[in-house]
């Protein structure tokens, strides 16, 4: 290809035509008109949340003034670890050597397995990972033990001077060899509804396929960190970066063989987490408690981003074979389906990862009859993780691609395919006399789905991007271009909400009023840079009527809410903002009262807004109420708790209503892909996506870009590669391609659903942390589609994903 060509591709990839990027400010308005009305019938006293306000720490982190567990000042005789890693995927631990190690300029001791004080298993769920490696070693990266040193350089330069004798063993590294070896990190699951054997054998069409998608780095700006500081009489103070600071107190109290109690955790933000400080953080803290504790030092352990890649998990990567039935109009008649998670070498959370998957795999649409396995395999690699989604879109990805080959198929839009197969309440056609009737409402796993807005939702953005008109253009575009090809998607989103695990969906939070009339919250949850502490401090202010200036949210901290689930899910704000908000109300109550025995009026009629509690005898500043209720002994601080309703779910048969709700969304993209290179650009996004009634359209609208962007980096440049050794050779910034602000298009339009959430959750909100991502898918499928143009008609398209120029080149033959 010249230089003239290159330049007209360009050019076209670039398309000009619509240059209008979303210009975010602190008092951004909502993105859709009827949301405004929507914020706008708020009552007086609804000041603070519905509004765009800034995040919390966000002057502080543009200033470089806030804090990180790497900023915190080091106590005097603080030392460094640094972590000893394996360098074979497989093999026997024979014996460690660490004499050249020890004679290095400042370094204070080699930490190994026969140093824990405790159990030598982590105190996770599955208890199968070893705190360091002992009798072998299961991947390249993994952690044999620690080289504690006066500085971080010293204790590096030391760890790789540690000689570990490994005697080398086969090793599994891709999970179709597990597969066949029958290697399980968990025994399979099966879902089934109906007879998808019969289903499949009268289809009158029937396609079978396969498809692998590949996982994803974590890739948070901070990296994984702790920092162990003794106290008095065998306590310990634990600062981590962590989304679950909970599971950090059980697991360092496990490993020092100590009681729960006497470790306290914090952590007061991180710089992004994603999933992967969800479980994985516990291991940094484990290993600086126990260098810690055989020292008597303060111990800090901080990885480089190249440990990080080595030892940390990643998303699963999946591997799917399918086989489905189809009517000539598209819907899908049924569906086998079968699911190998690539879960690396022990379980960690690929149990309810792989479940996530199959709940998900339905997404939009209804599955009549329908059989999925799922197969958690155990390979040679790092212990793979909670990522964003937490293995939705591995589901969702699978019935998106089986809806675009169906509609290549037949030579339909895909559009109308997936709005062919939606769910709806149209009654299932009876198969005899003696099935009751049922309708096309309810998942695979047997929850009604009840809150639809899918149709009405697809139809508002097929109009609003103008879908039908850009696919003809595109269609004259392709007709017309020798290399360049486009290619166009809209696909839906429907994602569950709640913990699967039902018992991790409760939440408690304390709120103090101090007797100036300042308000102090604090909660279970963590900031990631979501805006979780945002969003609950703007509910405390409006539930005490206060300004959110005079809100302050304070540091995750175990010794204040115990026993707090991890911040993941998409269920932080439900879960710990309703927790504050009981708390901010009961303070409230007991000021309600005071005040109604004051004016001699009942407790209903005392309002809080606007800085004032107002009475019909008048009104009164917040601030002086606080002083008397103080001065005449009124309890100004509450705790709050709060556990998520309606949920319950049978892990045995994979059944029940493990969500409370739904969230619902859907993205159009354009894409063009060069065919002579295999490069691709994603061109339009028009994004409408459901909040409910959004406490910060602001954050809302920039999770909703960041999930969007994050997922198509997933699905286009962010390639795990291991060689045929074990080694990931991808494990620096030079050889993983995040997307940068050059692969943003300049066409990104979000809107937000002007509905409130149609269940009963605070301020009629819905979780926005995970669910865009899925959003995403769109690109997939709009290569899928780019890439089609220069195929057959119904020649089936087999895309790897990521969608890299080499796996284009690849689809295109």
């Amino acid at each position: 290809m010249n230089a003239k060509d290159m330049s007209v591709s360009r050019d076209a990839m670039a398309d000009p035509e619509v240059r209008t990027a979303n210009a975010r400010a602190d008092s951004m308005p909502p993105a859709d008109p009827a949301q405004k009305q929507s914020l706008a019938r708020q009552p007086a006293g609804a000041r603070a949340a519905g509004r765009s306000t800034p995040h919390e720490s966000a002057r502080a982190q543009v200033a470089g003034a806030a804090t990180y567990v790497d900023d915190i000042p080091e106590l005097r005789g603080t030392l460094h670890a640094a972590p000893i890693l394996s360098t074979v995927a497989h093999g026997r631990l024979l014996g460690v050597d660490t004499a050249a190690a020890l004679a290095m300029p400042g370094v204070r001791d080699v930490i190994l397995a026969r140093d824990i004080p405790g159990d030598t298993v982590l105190g996770n769920f599955s208890h199968d990972e070893p705190v360091f490696a002992q009798d072998t070693v299961q991947h390249i990266g993994q952690v044999i033990g620690v080289v504690v040193a006066d500085t971080v350089m010293q204790a590096r330069r030391a760890a790789r001077k540690v000689v570990c004798h490994i005697e080398a063993l086969p090793a599994l590294l891709k999970v179709q060899d597990a597969l066949k070896a029958q290697s399980y990190v968990l025994p399979p699951v099966f879902v089934k509804r109906g007879d998808a054997a019969a289903a499949l054998k009268k289809a009158a069409h029937r396609l079978q396929g396969t498809l692998e998608v590949g996982g994803q780095e974590h890739f948070y700006l901070e990296g994984q960190v702790a920092y162990v500081v003794p106290q008095e009489q065998q306590q310990w103070l634990v600062y981590s970066s962590t989304q679950h600071p909970g599971e950090i107190q059980h697991w360092v109290s496990h490993a020092l063989g100590i009681a729960n109690h006497a470790v306290r955790v914090e952590c007061r933000r991180m710089g992004g987490g994603f999933g992967g400080k969800e479980t994985q953080s516990g291991q940094m803290a484990v290993w600086a408690a126990i260098a810690a504790h055989k020292l008597r030092r303060p111990v800090k352990l901080r990885l480089d981003r190249d440990d990080d890649f080595m030892v940390t998990g990643k998303r699963h990567p999946f591997a799917y074979e399918y086989d489905i039935g189809f009517d000539a109009t598209g819907r899908l008649t049924g569906l086998k389906l079968m699911m190998a998670v690539n879960c690396g070498f022990s379980a960690d959370l690929s149990g309810p990862v792989a479940d996530r998957a199959v709940f998900h795999a339905d997404n939009a649409y209804f599955l009549e009859d329908v059989e999925i396995a799922s197969y958690r395999c155990k390979t040679n690699t790092q212990s793979n993780t909670a990522f964003r989604g937490f293995g939705g879109p591995q589901g969702m990805i699978v019935i998106e691609t089986i809806m675009g080959d169906i509609a290549r198929s037949l030579g339909l839009d895909p559009l109308d395919v997936r709005r062919r197969n939606l769910y709806s309440d149209e009654v299932v056609a009876a198969a005899s006399a003696t099935v009751p009737e049922r309708r096309r409402d309810t998942t695979h796993y047997q929850m009604k789905v009840e809150d639809n807005i899918l149709e009405p939702l697809l139809a508002k953005l097929e109009q609003t991007s103008h879908y039908r008109q850009r696919r003809e253009a595109i269609a004259a575009w392709n007709a017309k271009s020798e290399v360049i090809q486009r290619g166009i998607a809209l696909t839906p989103v429907k994602f569950g909400i709640s913990f699967t695990a039902t018992l991790f969906n409760q939440a408690g939070a304390l709120v103090h009023v101090y007797t100036d009339g300042s308000v102090q919250v604090n909660h279970g949850g963590t900031e990631m840079g979501q805006g979780l502490n945002t969003k609950v401090a703007q509910i405390v202010a409006d539930e005490l009527g206060v300004p959110l200036t005079q809100v302050l949210a304070t540091a995750s901290d175990t010794s204040k809410v115990p026993n707090a689930s991890a911040t993941a899910a998409s269920a932080g704000t439900d879960l710990n903002a309703r927790a504050a908000q009981y708390a901010a109300r009961n303070v409230r109550d007991n000021l309600a009262q005071f005040v109604a025995g004051l004016d001699r009026c009942g407790a209903g009629a005392v309002q809080f807004e606007n800085g004032e509690v107002v009475t019909p005898a008048g009104a009164r500043p917040f601030t002086e109420v606080v002083k008397l209720a103080y001065a005449n002994r009124i309890q100004l601080w509450s705790d709050g708790f709060y556990r998520t309703p309606k949920i319950h779910y049978d892990k045995t048969t994979l059944t029940g209503r493990p969500f409370y709700y739904f969230a619902y969304g859907a993205a159009c993209t354009e894409v063009a892909i060069d065919t002579l290179t295999g490069e691709s650009r994603v061109l339009k996004v028009d994004i409408l996506h459901d909040v409910g009634t959004s406490i910060n359209p602001a954050l809302d609208i920039g999770q909703i870009e960041g999930g969007f962007i994050q997922g198509m980096g997933w699905l286009t440049t962010e390639q795990l590669v291991w060689n045929d050794k074990g080694l990931l050779s991808t494990h620096a910034p030079s050889t993983y391609k995040i997307p940068a602000t050059g692969d943003v298009p300049e066409h990104f339009k979000i809107a937000l659903w002007p509905e409130p959430n149609r269940e009963d959750n605070v301020f009629g909100s819905k979780a926005v942390g995970e669910p865009p991502l899925m959003l995403a898918i769109s690109v997939y499928e709009a290569l899928r589609d780019a890439v089609g143009a220069r195929r057959e008609q119904d020649s089936p398209v087999r895309l790897t994903a990521p969608a890299t120029a080499e796996n284009v080149l690849r689809a295109l033959g």
